[in-house]
C-alpha cells in the first residue's frame, strides 16, 4: 500500500482536533456544496451540530499544515457507536429515516456520516487512509451493520432521476434492513421504470462514495430525504458485515477510493 509519511490517521482526541473538523466539513459541506444548519458558525466558519459530542471523530492529519489555522485536517469521518444512540437522543439518521428494522436485528450497529475531504487531496491517497481506518474501527469493535445518509448534490430529483431510479432497482435493501424515508420530506426513488433506466448515466451521476459501498455489497433504504438545509438529496446506505464476498472484503482493505466528495 502507498502511503504519505505527512499523513496521520486517528481519532480526534480533543476540542481542537474535533473544531479542524468542523473546519473541513465547513469548507465542503457549506462553502462549496452550499449547506447551512441552525449550529453552522458562519463566523469562525464551523460546520457543527448537537449529534458531535456523542461521535468519534476519525481525522486525517496532514503534519506540513499549521495545526493552529485548524486546516491540518484534511479528510474526516465521523462514527457513532449503536451503545451512543441513547445518550445521543437517537441516531442523526432518525431525522430523515425510520431506523426501526435495523434497531430488530439486535445487531452490533454503527452509523457513519460526514465524511469529505479537502479538495486537493481528492484523487489521492486521502481516501485511501480513511477507509482502511474505516475498516480497522469496524473489526476492531465487531460491527455488524453500517449505515449513514450519503448525498447527491442539490434537491433537483428530476436531474438525479436516473441514479435515483437503478439505485431503488438494482440495490434496495432486503425487507429485514430497509429502512425507509419519513415522509415530511420524502422523495420516493422509482421515478422511472427499471427498463427505462440508462445504467452508463445513472453510473455517471451517482458519487463515488455510494459506488464505494455498492461494490461492497451496500444496499440503500427505501426513499431519498430532500435536505433543503444542505442542498443535497440522501439516501441511506446500508451494509451488513456478515454478507460481504471476499472480493468485498478485500477490496474494503485495501483499494483506492478515488475523487470522493462527501457523505453526510
Amino acid at each position: 500500500m502507498n502511503t504519505d509519511p505527512h499523513l496521520t490517521l486517528r481519532l480526534a482526541r480533543d476540542d481542537r482536533d474535533l473544531m479542524a473538523a468542523q473546519r473541513l466539513r465547513y469548507r465542503v459541506f457549506v462553502e462549496e456544496l452550499g449547506g447551512d444548519g441552525d449550529l453552522v458558525d458562519h463566523d469562525h466558519r464551523l460546520e457543527r451540530d448537537r449529534f458531535d459530542p456523542f461521535f468519534d471523530h476519525m481525522i486525517l492529519v496532514d503534519d506540513r499544515l499549521d495545526p493552529a489555522t485548524l486546516d491540518d485536517v484534511i479528510g474526516v469521518y465521523r462514527l457513532l457507536p449503536g451503545d451512543r444512540a441513547v445518550a445521543a437522543g437517537g441516531f442523526y439518521s432518525e431525522g430523515e429515516y425510520d431506523l426501526d428494522a435495523l434497531r430488530r436485528t439486535g445487531r452490533n450497529l454503527v452509523e457513519l456520516g460526514r465524511s469529505c475531504v479537502a479538495a486537493e487531496h481528492r484523487g489521492g491517497l486521502a481516501m485511501m487512509y480513511l477507509w482502511n481506518g474505516l475498516s480497522e474501527y469496524v473489526l476492531e469493535r465487531g460491527i455488524e451493520i453500517l449505515f449513514g445518509p450519503a448525498s447527491f448534490h442539490g434537491t433537483d430529483t428530476g436531474r438525479l432521476a436516473q441514479a435515483l431510479s437503478f439505485l431503488h432497482h438494482h440495490h434496495l435493501a432486503p425487507p429485514e434492513l430497509r429502512v425507509t424515508a419519513r415522509v415530511a420530506s420524502r422523495q420516493p426513488m422509482d421515478l422511472l421504470a427499471a427498463d427505462r433506466i440508462d445504467k452508463k448515466a445513472a453510473l455517471q451521476d451517482i458519487p463515488p462514495l455510494i459506488k464505494a459501498y455498492l461494490r461492497l455489497g451496500g444496499c440503500v433504504g427505501d426513499g431519498a430525504w430532500i435536505d433543503h438545509a444542505f442542498n443535497t438529496t440522501d439516501v441511506c446506505l446500508v451494509m451488513d458485515t456478515a454478507q460481504m464476498a471476499s472480493k468485498y472484503k478485500d477490496f474494503y482493505s485495501r483499494k483506492v477510493i478515488g475523487n470522493d466528495l462527501a457523505g453526510r
